[in-house]
């Protein structure tokens, strides 16, 4: 079992410490000064280095307490915590690797994290378009992405005022990546036509198969036509905590942005996602504004300058602060807990895989590259349609009691069972029990088709 798994009397102890914790912490709100006299107040930014090995938990817990209560703004938002999502962003950027000025912001998922990044690609290529519109940019601008991709790259595309028909989608290749000669070829005729490309939008970890795309490659075809190119990392980017594995994302530090969600594969609860740029000063530039009515406030007697209000760089503006849950995770275990959690299920998944390749009954339908298994019924002459039929019968008898969850999806258009390896709980044990309840429903599945095919 990985570190992140409590015993359940830590996890009382820790419990019963916070309930105490908040009660003293609202006990205290009547008397409690709205924030630290001027002379006191600190805005310099945290230096921790990302842990690699964890802290005590309780201690940890203390000390974020004591920190928010001393020092923090007792109105919606915390100082404290303004500095603590500077520092997550700095741990994570580092990971990236860039080895030039980046800065991001925590947002509420993966769907606001690339809605932003598009936001900042537009702002790059278009700057006028921030106070005139799209309108202003005298012709259409076009992005593109993989057959694959998440649709919240349409969404985006539709609400930024692009259109989105504005949006191609590539064909995949074998390995359901964005396929290079493709991209280039439908490039080459938006100019043609007139139109006006600014941004690729690349995938590490589709949501169907955890397909990563060829970021090397794609990052050479933006930089031969001036494009910005995005990664939407929200599964597969947090390879990047694994020194063993980061290899699975290479190129990744070649993007303009990121998107990461570590809601998914670095074992987050909502809401917690995270978009990174290697351009700075376009966060300011697309989501700046003027608010007379928040003054800035003297710092002659501060600690370092005042940080910019989060709002100055992000499409929200009163908000949770999603980074704790992160930053009090690596605190607490570290970045080498991710890096057994991310080998670990790894090699789940490559085990399921192999338990499918020696079946009888199914076969592989894409390449296992992170831990998404996709596989689909054997039926010797039976048409996609019927396949797609069985697939979801068996997906259904395997989950109707409530046990286990799988589905079925549709991987460069034809019908498959998605297998995710996503909880940090989950063991051989489970996997080789999922195999048995497959078997057994697929025998009953082919057994009452037999005769129609």
């Amino acid at each position: 079992m990985t570190g992140f798994d409590f015993d359940s009397e830590t996890r009382r102890r820790l419990g019963y410490k916070l309930i105490d914790r908040i009660d003293e912490y609202f006990s205290s709100l009547p008397d409690q000064p709205v924030q630290l006299p001027s002379e006191l107040r600190t805005f310099a930014d945290l230096t921790n280095r990302l842990p690699e090995l964890g802290e005590n938990a309780e201690k940890v817990l203390d000390d974020v307490c004591s920190e928010v209560v001393m020092k923090g703004f007792h109105v919606p938002s915390a100082n404290y915590f303004a500095k603590i999502e500077k520092e997550t962003v700095r741990w994570i950027g580092e990971r990236v690797g860039w080895n030039k000025p980046f800065d991001g912001t925590f947002t509420s998922g993966g769907n606001e994290a690339n809605f932003s990044a598009l936001a900042l690609a537009l702002a790059a290529h278009f700057p006028q378009a921030i106070e005139e519109g799209v309108a202003g940019i005298g012709a259409r601008p076009v992005l593109y992405t993989s057959a694959e991709a998440h649709h919240s790259i349409d969404k985006s595309a539709g609400l930024l005022g692009l259109g989105r028909k504005a949006l191609r989608r590539i064909p995949v290749n074998a390995n359901i990546q964005l396929d290079p000669s493709h991209l280039e070829a439908q490039i080459g005729q938006d100019k043609s036509a007139g139109l006006v490309p600014f941004c690729v939008v690349a995938t590490a970890g589709t949501t169907n198969s955890g397909a990563v795309d060829d970021l090397v490659a794609l990052a050479a075809i933006c930089k031969r036509h001036q494009l910005w190119l995005h990664l939407d990392g929200a599964y597969g980017a947090a390879a990047i905590f694994s020194d063993q594995h980061r290899d699975l994302v290479r190129g990744i530090d070649l993007a303009d942005s990121i998107t990461i969600d570590p809601h998914k594969w670095l074992a987050m609860p909502f809401a917690a996602g995270v978009i990174l740029t290697s351009h700075p000063e376009t966060l300011q530039q697309a989501f700046g504004v003027s608010t007379p009515y928040m003054p800035r406030v003297a710092t002659q007697k501060t600690s370092g300058p005042t940080p910019l209000d989060n709002f100055q760089v992000s499409t929200q503006w009163s908000r949770r602060t999603n980074s704790l849950k992160l930053w009090l995770t690596l605190r607490v275990h570290g970045r080498q807990a991710y890096e057994e959690l991310i080998d670990r299920q790894l090699k789940l998944a490559a085990y399921f895989a192999n338990c499918v390749r020696s079946s009888q009954h199914f076969e592989l339908a894409a390449p296992q590259v992170l831990p998404i298994v996709n596989f689909r019924v054997k039926l010797p002459g039976a048409s996609d349609e019927q396949i797609r039929v069985v697939n979801q019968a068996i997906v259904q008898e395997v989950t109707h009691d409530g046990r286990r969850w799988i589905s079925t999806t549709l991987v460069n258009g034809k019908s498959v069972i998605r297998v995710m390896v996503i909880s940090y709980l989950t063991g051989h044990r489970h996997l080789e029990d999922l195999m048995i309840a497959l078997t057994e429903a697929v025998k009953r599945q082919v057994s009452a088709t037999a005769g129609r095919i």
